[in-house]
């Protein structure tokens, strides 16, 4: 069997030679699982989230607070052109995705309680520990006449 050089970075027999019963859905997921891993370390009055965001610039994430959710949310749009010495396209590809998580942190947190800094593809995110006021549930008992 001859092999081709690929265009698109993988052969072009990749797919067909894999197992039969995986679909690329499951080859896509895998990759995506890198995505957005966060870990969440617990310290004294605060919790810490690191969140692994591999090829993403500053300005492509954003964290929202509502109604006691936070939402990081992560876009890119990217465009492969590769040209020979005539000018003539010999590739282009186009990438446009979205990514988000949503963590519950409570309605007592505020927006700018929260701290964020973004550095070589981690989002670090630091939310203050924040009591939940449950509200003192008193007894009622309901008159019997009798």
């Amino acid at each position: 069997m001859m092999m081709m050089p690929s265009l698109f970075g993988n052969s072009l027999f990749d797919e067909w030679m894999d197992f039969p019963f995986e679909s690329s859905f499951n080859k896509t997921a895998k990759r995506e699982t890198n995505l957005m891993r966060t870990d969440v370390k617990e310290q004294e009055g605060a919790y810490e989230l690191e969140m692994e965001l591999p090829g993403y610039k500053k300005e492509d994430v954003t964290a929202q607070l509502k109604d006691g959710y936070l939402t990081i949310q992560a876009s890119k749009n990217t465009t492969n052109d590769e040209k020979d010495a005539q000018g003539n396209y010999i590739r282009r590809e186009r990438y446009t995705g979205q990514c988000s998580r949503s963590f519950y942190v409570g309605e007592e947190v505020k927006q700018e309680d929260i701290k964020a800094r973004f550095e070589d593809g981690i989002l670090k995110l630091v939310v203050p520990k924040v009591e939940h006021k449950k509200p003192i549930e008193e007894n009622k008992f309901i008159a019997i006449e009798g």
